[in-house]
């Protein structure tokens, strides 16, 4: 059987990961042959993570949004006090959280990789650690197909798409579309990254555009098509 990455695919889940990391590392240095120096230097680099991937990423996407609805009452706001624009603020770090050297992630995984080179790292403590990935079959692709939604926004229609716990199995997905003007289902995009956007600009009249979507595995497509997602678009 195929291990799944030990590393979470979602940002929450890593940071769940990191966390746990973190944690647990200290307790099990002398296990499994690490100096204090090089598990305080891994717990200094997760919990750097964490703090940039949570509080600092969220601040940042706050931001942003703030930024956007800045730009819309810039632009068909009222009023006739002069603007004053979002400025960005960072989050103060949390205690014990320094900031470190980039390339945090990939010294963590080199130390995962010398941990499970080393031979002292049992499965106990590498479970407990989460850097064991869990046993997994692969898709029958006699059944699988994507599965997504679609919704309009600022810069086009969003594609809400994921790889459905398969993404060790498939390389991208296929996405086709309808654009109602009798032209049938035509190629649109090959995505390897969940969520894409479509952004061809909207017609004058509303107008309903239908999607569908399947997997690929090199260059071949794989599975079956997904069930038809339409989204009105224009006007």
């Amino acid at each position: 059987m195929k291990r799944n990455s030990f590393f979470p695919a979602r940002i929450a889940e890593q940071i769940i990961w990191l966390l746990n990391f973190a944690n647990k590392l200290p307790g099990y240095a002398t296990a499994l042959g690490l100096t204090t120096a090089q598990a305080d230097a891994a717990v200094a680099d997760a919990q750097w993570l964490v703090y940039v991937m949570s509080a600092w990423l969220g601040a940042v996407r706050s931001w942003a949004q703030a930024c956007t609805d800045a730009v819309t009452e810039a632009q068909s706001g009222t009023g006739t006090a002069v603007m004053v624009l979002p400025v960005f603020t960072a989050p103060a770090f949390p205690q014990d959280v320094a900031p470190v050297n980039p390339g945090a992630l990939d010294r963590i995984f080199a130390l995962v990789q010398q941990i499970k080179d080393s031979g002292r790292c049992s499965d106990t403590i590498g479970t407990d650690l989460g850097i064991i990935g869990a046993e997994q079959t692969g898709p029958d692709f006699a059944t699988l197909a994507p599965n997504f939604k679609a919704r309009l926004t600022a810069t086009g229609v969003f594609l809400d798409w994921s790889w459905g716990g398969f993404a060790a199995f498939l390389d991208m997905i296929e996405f086709q579309v309808d654009r109602a003007d009798n032209k049938g289902f035509v190629f649109l995009a090959n995505d390897t990254t969940p969520g894409y956007t479509d952004t061809t600009p909207r017609p004058a009249q509303p107008t309903k555009w239908k999607y569908r979507a399947i997997f690929r595995l090199g260059d071949q497509q794989v599975g079956q098509w997904s069930n038809e997602v339409s989204i009105t678009v224009g006007g």
